[in-house]
């Protein structure tokens, strides 16, 4: 039986989705984070793709503490870029939530535009702990 995942430590959904879905307890699908505080719902980094990068990844990590897991369970991640040649810099910050030797699978692609015009979203499987 699938269950709907919520935390206040990241931010509300911008539409009609959940933060995560678990999947019987042992697989969680983390809806795509971007850089939104979770306080003011505001995008924080304006054009830097550091802090939002850096934004991101907590939002996710919170979503995936509330689901009862961590990065160090995560299988799949997907990247999504307005700038390919942020690439770069998004995987300095990345790379240091991951023991490299077990990083998840990963895609990255470049995209058009993402909501609230932010640089980056990031989406991400893992298993439950």
């Amino acid at each position: 039986m699938n269950q709907a995942i919520q935390t206040h430590r990241a931010p509300a959904p911008v539409g009609p989705y959940n933060q995560a879905v678990s999947t019987d307890g042992q697989l969680v699908f983390v809806s795509g984070q971007i850089a939104l505080d979770p306080t003011t719902s505001q995008l924080v980094g304006a054009d830097d793709i550091v802090v939002q990068t850096q934004q991101v990844m907590a939002n996710l990590a919170a979503v995936l503490a509330a689901a009862g897991t961590d990065w160090s369970n995560a299988v799949k991640t997907t990247i999504y870029l307005v700038d390919l040649n942020d690439f770069a810099a998004v995987n300095e910050i990345y790379s240091t939530y991951f023991d490299p030797a077990i990083a998840p699978a990963r895609a990255c692609v470049e995209v058009s535009r993402l909501p609230k015009d932010a640089r980056i979203e990031i989406e991400c499987i893992a298993a439950i702990a």
